[in-house]
């Protein structure tokens, strides 16, 4: 007796996007580095964790509400949105999403018909290539950030729109930009994303700004996407990464009100809604986590620089990633006996048997000589300690 197969697509689908060492971690006996995953080591801030939220304070808390999101944070979103861009924003233009990934998912689906093709400037978070094909559409990777095989880095504003330009097809329906980026922590330039933002009207593309990591950028002033260009562009944002709360499922975006009600039916038939009580200590956030922000960003700021300072590479500009590349480390371990895998995954293996997990670079696009490390993961000093293993094992 058989059953059906699974379909197809879902070969080209993410199962666990970072690396899979965890168990050989697990063995180490010393202190462990979850660099791997993209997380922060502090709590929300006082006045909007869970432990503040109660049933007599909150009627309703633990039930359904507005499927686009609580009315009064919808409301407070838009009135945040228009403070900081200068522009007007409707309640009606804001939909509050359980996080951003499931934000980026129904956007795909409202934005998508199959075989429809969504350029991805790379490297980029591993996710968006794989929600992409979620919803039957086709990613595009299109080397940006660093240089992939044959292809150059992208060095200013025009050389931005040739990377694009050549791999734009008739096929093709959105452009996801990334600012500050994950994985590599730059910040774009206000003068690449204005010619992209042209680019983008000229060939009648959605963008797709994912932007949840507005609040730490500190090499360079981030440059919101939505007021160049308001009627294709919608902005991703997450308490996740600005306050703390990647756990809690909670995001928005602005857009459109016209796609962002598509989006919305996308957002019903698969979440429904976000989480209540994550949202009502979403909404305290936007009152109680401004200087809480403001701690986080100096601190990663800080961290970043040092981390970067032991690998010897430039600090980030932003975010919370590192993006290094171990060709060298690579070429010293070339014909290693020591029974690990030979290339990247002996490396990972390496690092994992010293209590170290990194993201491999092939979650990220054509990038088989990188790793990615997440610095805020752990405190400080525990980070610090976990690079210096990295930067010994890596010769640095």
């Amino acid at each position: 007796m058989t059953v059906p197969a699974f379909p197809p697509h879902l070969a080209g689908l993410w199962g666990s996007p970072y690396s899979g060492l965890a168990a050989r971690q697990a063995a180490y006996r010393g202190e462990t580095y979850p660099f791997h995953v993209g997380d922060t080591w502090m709590s929300p801030a006082v006045g909007c964790r869970v432990e503040d939220l109660y049933v007599a304070d909150i009627p309703g808390l633990h039930a359904y509400t507005d499927t686009g999101g609580l009315p009064a944070l919808r409301a407070a979103l838009a009135e945040r949105s228009a403070g900081a861009w200068g522009v007007p924003v409707s309640p009606a233009e804001v939909l509050v999403v359980a996080g951003g990934t499931a934000g980026l998912t129904a956007l795909a689906g409202a934005t998508l018909s199959p075989g429809d093709e969504v350029l991805i400037l790379a490297p980029y978070w591993p996710l968006i290539s794989s929600l992409v094909r979620t919803m039957h559409g086709v990613p595009i990777d299109v080397p940006f950030w660093v240089s992939a095989a044959g292809a150059p880095r992208v060095t200013d504003a025009a050389t931005s729109v040739a990377a694009v330009a050549q791999r734009c097809t008739a096929r093709t329906r959105a452009i996801y930009l990334n600012s500050p980026h994950n994985p590599t922590g730059g910040v774009m330039p206000a003068d690449w994303i204005a010619a992209l933002v042209a680019f983008a009207r000229d060939r009648g593309l959605w963008i797709w700004s994912d932007e949840v990591y507005e609040a730490y950028a500190w090499g360079g002033a981030h440059v919101p996407v939505r007021p160049l260009a308001p009627e294709r562009t919608v902005s991703v944002h997450s308490f996740s990464k600005a306050y703390g709360m990647a756990g809690l499922r909670a995001g928005w975006l602005v857009g459109p009100s016209e796609l962002i009600a598509q989006v919305g039916k996308i957002a019903i038939n698969t979440v429904y809604h976000a989480p209540t009580p994550s949202m009502h200590a979403g909404l305290r956030a936007l009152t109680h986590g401004a200087a809480w922000v403001a701690d986080a960003a100096a601190q990663y700021a800080d961290t970043g620089a040092a981390c970067a300072r032991l690998l010897g590479v430039p600090a980030p500009a932003g975010s919370t990633f590192l993006f290094l590349d171990v060709s060298d480390a690579l070429a010293r371990r070339a014909g290693a006996n020591d029974g690990r895998s030979p290339g990247l995954a002996g490396l990972l293996e390496a690092l994992a048997d010293a209590g170290v997990l990194v993201a491999p670079g092939p979650s990220f696009g054509p990038y088989p000589h990188h790793i990615r490390l997440c610095f805020t993961a752990v405190d400080p000093d525990r980070t610090l300690r976990g690079v210096r293993t990295v930067a010994a094992l890596l010769g640095r």
